[in-house]
């Protein structure tokens, strides 16, 4: 990956649905030439996908929150096929801790959250749930730098 193919991806991670002739503008090469590097990316699994953000509000998602389960090893086979086929599950990550996942999920009501995690802790035992007030920062992409090196972050002088 040059410094092309890093700007094609930060471009991307703002707008998927720039066209070829926008990220041709900003990255001063031709619409053939980004469609070659896009097809590149996506062909070498860089680019794994396009999504849309959603509003869950307004389409009356009005709960967010992280649910922690507490599982056994022998337990994962059971869980995970189980928690891809709920679609109020948006992400799930096996972590490290006193519990080895973390389900991010929306519900219309706290209600609907309740039942979700009674039926979690019957199926597969402890968890441990965290209400989202408010998202300070939203899902977002990482900003790739022009160059090799990962970006770190700055240090304030007082």
């Amino acid at each position: 990956m040059d410094k092309i193919d890093r700007k094609i991806i930060n471009l991307l991670q703002k707008n998927a649905r720039a066209s070829l002739k926008e990220l041709s503008k900003e990255c001063f090469i031709s619409s053939p030439a980004i469609a070659a590097r896009i097809n590149k990316l996506e062909r070498s699994g860089i680019i794994t996908g396009y999504h849309t953000s959603v509003n869950m509000e307004k389409i009356d998602f009005h709960v967010k929150a992280f649910i922690q389960v507490q599982l056994e090893p022998r337990q994962k086979q059971e869980f995970y096929p189980y928690i891809q086929q709920i679609p109020n599950v948006i992400e799930c990550n096996c972590v490290t801790g006193d519990y080895s996942e973390i389900m991010e999920v929306v519900f219309p009501s706290t209600t609907d959250l309740d039942d979700f995690i009674n039926i979690i802790q019957q199926r597969f035992g402890k968890t441990s749930t965290q209400i989202v007030f408010s998202t300070s920062v939203d899902h977002r992409g990482v900003k790739l730098a022009a160059a090799q090196e990962i970006s770190k972050p700055s240090k304030q002088n007082n």
